[in-house]
């Protein structure tokens, strides 16, 4: 109960507060970053720099044609562990009673079993992704330690929560405390890998788009 006591309490608090202050941390250094006035005319018909911003950030979704059948499997693989993580983080009810004590918001919870089968699906898409980058010779060799850490810190609550969940390995109070300090360690990691990915790509795709649109380039 002491390690769980320690994952519930101090852990969880720095690791919260390290994750929304270095968030804010990394957002507002984006937002800061000095920007070059564009001093050539838009182009006729160009649309404006949101609307611009938006339809890059959702064409980007999906590759193009031209390369959809040989990045099929690493986007629809994508695809399943991002949603399966989602569902397992906003779908598992202690998981949404952690987030009404936490900010007071609360919603219907999925069946255990449904949650509990996406999260295997879920480690299995992210050990797909493991696979791939270790033999796949370019991926292979753009990979540094920061990917396998990131790759790493989040498969590990995936797998602790399975674990938890099915009383496998240790006691539960063992499990549950084992899992609380995964997603601990992934928070505290967020704002300072590759996982702020999930945040800085709306900047990035909408600078381009942005950028593109205005030459009335189709990014």
């Amino acid at each position: 109960m002491e390690l769980l006591d320690f994952a519930r309490g101090i852990a969880l608090r720095w690791a919260c507060a390290l994750f929304v202050g270095g968030c804010l941390w990394r957002l507002v250094g984006v937002l800061l970053l000095p920007r070059r006035r564009d001093l050539a005319p838009p182009r006729e018909g160009a649309h404006p720099p949101a609307v611009a911003a938006l339809r890059a950030i959702v064409r980007h979704l999906w590759p193009r044609p031209n390369f959809a059948g040989s990045t099929l499997f690493a986007t629809v693989n994508s695809y399943v562990f991002h949603i399966g993580l989602a569902v397992v983080v906003f779908g598992l009810a202690p998981h949404i009673l952690f987030v009404r004590r936490l900010v007071g918001l609360s919603w219907p919870a999925l069946p255990n079993n449904l949650v509990f089968g996406v999260g295997v699906l879920t480690l299995a898409a992210l050990a797909a992704v493991l696979a791939r980058r270790l033999v796949h010779p370019v991926m292979r060799m753009l990979s540094g330690a920061g990917d396998y850490l990131s790759w790493l810190l989040t498969a590990l609550p995936v797998a602790s929560g399975l674990l938890a969940a099915s009383h496998l390995g240790a006691r539960y109070e063992t499990l549950l405390a084992i899992h609380v300090l995964t997603i601990a360690a992934f928070l505290a990691w967020f704002p300072f890998g590759k996982l702020m990915h999930a945040f800085l790509f709306a900047f990035s795709r909408g600078a381009t788009g942005m950028r593109f649109g205005r030459r009335g380039v189709d990014s």
